[in-house]
C-alpha cells in the first residue's frame, strides 16, 4: 500500500510504502468496535445518584387510615408516587470502566489506521512548517490539502505553537503520536500525519524495530 506524501501547498511530492502485514493484513472491525466502546465507557463519570424512599426526609407514618376513607391506601409520604418522595430504582454511583490488553489496544489502533488508509482518509505531510504562526496560515494549508470537515493532525511530539494556530478551526484536533488510540483515529474524517510522525507510528506497530523498518520506505521520484 502506498500513501501519497504532500507538501504544505497540496502537491504530491513522494509516496510512502507501507506493508499491510505489519498492521494485521486487514482491518479487524470487531476489535476497533471494542476499543471505541472501551474509550467511551472510560469517559463516563458514573456519579449519577438519586435518593430512594428510605433516604428522603419525611414521616414514616401513614397519611390516613387504611380503610373507610374512600381514598387509595398509602403507606407513607416518602413513596415514589408522592411529590417529594423517593425514586424507585434510583441510579447509584458506579464504575463504567472497561479494560483491554495492551496488545489488543495496539492491534485495534493498527486496524483503525489501516481502515482509514484503505479509504484514502490518511494523509502525510513531508513537513508542517507554517510561513507564519497564524490560524490563517494553517487554514491555508488545510484548504490546499482539500480538508473541509473534521481532521486530526498527528505530530511526533507536543507543539504548543502549532496547536494555537489550529485550535480555532472548526473540527480541529491535534495530538502527538504517542497519545493515539483507535477512537481518536476513527473519529475524524481525515487523519494528517507528518512524515516523522507516521514513521514513528509504523515503527511502533511492528513486533520489533527491524521488522518495522523493513515495512516502511519512501519511494524516490525520478
Amino acid at each position: 500500500m502506498e500513501i501519497p506524501v504532500y507538501s504544505i501547498v497540496g502537491q504530491v511530492v513522494d509516496h510512502l510504502a507501507v506493508d499491510e502485514a505489519t498492521l494485521g493484513g486487514r482491518p479487524n472491525m470487531d476489535l476497533i468496535r471494542q476499543a471505541v466502546l472501551m474509550y467511551e465507557a472510560n469517559q463516563r463519570v458514573g456519579t449519577a445518584k438519586a435518593k430512594s424512599r428510605h433516604e428522603v426526609s419525611g414521616s414514616g407514618s401513614k397519611p390516613w387510615p387504611q380503610k373507610h376513607t374512600g381514598r387509595a391506601r398509602q403507606g407513607d409520604r416518602t413513596s415514589p408516587i408522592w411529590v417529594g418522595g423517593g425514586v424507585a430504582f434510583p441510579p447509584r454511583p458506579r464504575d463504567y470502566r472497561q479494560k483491554m490488553n495492551k496488545k489488543a489496544r495496539r492491534q485495534a489502533l493498527n486496524s483503525a489506521f489501516l481502515a482509514k488508509a484503505l479509504d484514502g482518509e490518511v494523509m502525510v505531510l513531508d513537513r508542517l512548517e507554517l510561513p507564519e504562526m497564524k490560524t490563517a496560515a494553517m487554514a491555508g494549508v488545510l484548504k490546499a490539502l482539500g480538508v473541509e470537515r473534521t481532521f486530526l493532525i498527528v505530530l511526533p511530539g507536543h507543539d504548543e505553537e502549532l496547536w494555537r494556530c489550529t485550535r480555532n478551526i472548526r473540527g480541529a484536533a491535534m495530538m502527538p503520536c504517542s497519545d493515539l488510540n483507535a477512537y481518536e483515529m476513527i473519529r475524524p474524517q481525515r487523519v494528517i500525519f507528518t512524515l516523522e510522525a507516521v514513521r514513528q507510528f509504523l515503527d511502533q506497530s511492528g513486533t520489533d524495530g527491524a521488522a518495522a523498518e523493513q515495512s516502511v520506505g519512501v519511494s524516490e521520484n525520478g
